[in-house]
């Protein structure tokens, strides 16, 4: 993980990476003498197949999707036999070697300051008299039982809500009572759908909330710093605990602390196979999805940005580092006051590869808004929220509300890792550049 570095040491670690990036050429040209533009002409052509060859494996299905994803690995494959027929092997390797080790000099160079994504804590005033926390034992694999976090729980004071009955549970209602009783904490051991239920509870009654990470993934959990492996470790909050004040975002009249997502991720999410068989459910839709002829049309406002059609749409409580539109990468910071918007469009293998390249180029574009409408001929949508499927009429309305819940977690916890820095060779040429001195004074000149 890059760490952030003084202004001198960023400056010479943008040179460094700039002077390993130029070795990686010369390497390559020298050595490769008269082979070095087939050489690269061959990698090149690798990987645009590779690409290409990834993209149909989403979008066909039967043997033309299991020969694309043969190809995704003979491709590269080929172009190694090639390179050690030519006897240039090393060359290739060796050339890649100093462009990796590059690259990763250029994100140490542009790691972002702390002081950018590091949420700023709050001592509680005084420790939770009467906490309540919700868990539910089938969340995680059972990582209730597991860790024995309802033991824990109850020996720290805590007044413990098991869902471990087969009927359906009203956890808005089960929280909205215990506050009725005067529960001053409100806490959940389950998923992320559960938790933004009882989340808005304590953020409307202004208690604050606890999350402990007894969920399959954990994703709000893991953006607040929280130990995905020891859930246990999560209660300590009770006894030393630091608040953490962070968005929440609504789509209609629903809650959630993560994302909203639309078009193609969220009809998969309306399969009843989707549940015993993401992969399978999702691989089995995707044809459809990605070639328009399943679910309704989308447009998108966004602030001042229209979007018309996007294939998939993901609305997230902040940004995640890497406009990521599954939203499975990280949020550095929940505190931002803004909702990220993420549309994708793909009608063919260029425009895949290229998305997959990380060009936007039209096909993947993100923007930051306070609020989001996503519209369609169809009366009625599907919404992933948190996961959890949805159908909601249109047009729907999201919405950012800053700071809105408290959230009380461990002062000793693993933290959020550093974001990673986005390349820019032209930003990492600026920062290379040679510090400019500050214009004299008047009355140096003068002098």
């Amino acid at each position: 993980m890059a760490q952030p570095q003084p202004a001198v040491s960023r400056r010479w670690l943008a040179r460094l990476s700039l002077l390993l990036a130029a070795a990686a050429a010369v390497l390559l040209v020298v050595f490769g003498d008269r082979h070095s533009v087939a050489m690269l002409a061959i990698g090149l052509a690798s990987a645009v197949v590779s690409l290409a060859a990834a993209f149909w494996f989403l979008a066909t299905r039967g043997t033309r999707r299991w020969l694309a994803l043969a190809l995704v690995f003979l491709s590269p494959a080929a172009a190694i036999a090639a390179f050690a027929v030519a006897g240039l092997l090393w060359v290739a390797l060796g050339s890649a070697a100093v462009w990796l080790l590059a690259w990763l000099v250029a994100r140490a160079a542009l790691a972002p300051d702390p002081a950018d994504w590091r949420m700023p804590e709050y001592v509680p005033a005084t420790r939770a008299e009467r906490p309540f926390l919700i868990m539910n034992p089938r969340s995680g694999d059972g990582k209730v039982g597991k860790f024995g976090l309802q033991a824990k729980a109850e020996q720290l004071g805590a007044e413990v809500y098991l869902m471990s009955g087969p009927e359906t549970v009203d956890v808005g209602e089960v929280a909205r009572a215990a506050v009725a009783r005067g529960a001053d904490l409100l806490g959940v051991a389950g998923g992320d759908g559960t938790q933004a239920l009882v989340a808005e509870v304590a953020a409307q009654a202004g208690l604050p909330f606890l999350v402990v990470t007894a969920g399959t993934r954990n994703h709000f959990a893991l953006d607040l710093g929280l130990d995905r492996d020891d859930p246990a470790a999560c209660l300590d909050a009770l006894v030393d605990g630091v608040d953490l004040l962070v968005d929440l975002g609504t789509v209609g009249d629903t809650t959630f602390v993560n994302n909203a997502s639309f078009g193609a991720y969220a009809e998969v999410v309306q399969s009843p196979a989707y549940r015993g068989d993401k992969i399978g459910a999702t691989l089995q839709q995707l044809p459809d999805l990605i070639a328009g002829t399943r679910g309704a049309p989308l447009d998108v406002r966004a602030a001042a940005v229209q979007l018309a059609g996007p294939q998939a749409v993901l609305v997230s409580n902040n940004p995640y580092g890497t406009g990521d539109i599954a939203g499975l990468s990280r949020r550095a910071r929940l505190d931002g006051g803004t909702l990220a918007v993420v549309g994708v469009s793909v009608a063919n293998a260029r425009q895949a590869a290229g998305l997959i390249r990380g060009s936007q180029s039209g096909r993947l574009s993100v923007h930051l808004a306070p609020q989001v409408t996503v519209d369609s001929t169809a009366g009625q949508i599907p919404v992933g929220v948190d996961g959890e499927a949805m159908v909601l009429a249109t047009p729907v309305r999201c919405e950012i509300r800053p700071k809105a819940l408290r959230v009380r977690v461990p002062r000793n916890r693993p933290g959020v890792p550093a974001p990673k820095a986005r390349m820019s060779w032209a930003k990492l040429w600026h920062l290379a550049a040679p510090a400019r001195r500050p214009a004299p004074a008047a009355k140096e000149l003068a002098r």
